[in-house]
């Protein structure tokens, strides 16, 4: 009985064992999938979006709007000038995880979908106050940096 005793304790301690290795690993994907998901998504939604503006055509669109429109030319005239060190992202990719980090890729993709069909100014402007109250002031600066960058580059 002694024996039988030992070998089923020695069971017990090789399952938590295996038991704590398998809640460990698991433990280290997640952490992994927080950190490296995100820019893995990011880095595609970039590339989507940008091969699809560049192939459609858009992009040339865009500019073109932009040009037209004083008050939006006026707004992405503020990034212009500024300090690019001490902003909370400085490249599209790190533009890109912020705002998939704060709305998520359906609302992304939402908003794309609307701006490939055409929007009115009622849906410009939503799009703006959404921007505007769920990101900070630096974040807003960034974006107004990189979309001077890509439009006056």
């Amino acid at each position: 009985m002694i024996c039988s005793n030992y070998t089923s304790g020695g069971i017990k301690v090789k399952f938590i064992k295996i038991l704590l290795g398998i809640i460990i690993f698991l433990g280290i994907m997640v952490v992994a999938a927080y950190y490296i998901g995100p820019k893995l998504v990011a880095d595609q939604v970039m590339e989507k979006v940008s091969l699809e503006l560049q192939d459609s055509g858009q992009l040339e669109t865009i500019k073109q709007e932009i040009e037209n429109d004083p008050e939006l030319r006026e707004f992405l005239a503020e990034g212009k000038d500024v300090d690019t060190s001490k902003l909370p992202f400085q490249t599209s990719e790190e533009a890109t995880r912020v705002l998939i980090k704060k709305f998520g890729i359906s609302e992304i993709q939402e908003i794309q979908s609307k701006a490939q069909n055409g929007m009115t100014e009622d849906e410009k402007q939503d799009i703006f106050n959404q921007l505007e109250s769920n990101l900070t002031e630096e974040e807003m600066l960034a974006l107004k940096v990189l979309a001077y960058k890509e439009l006056y580059k």
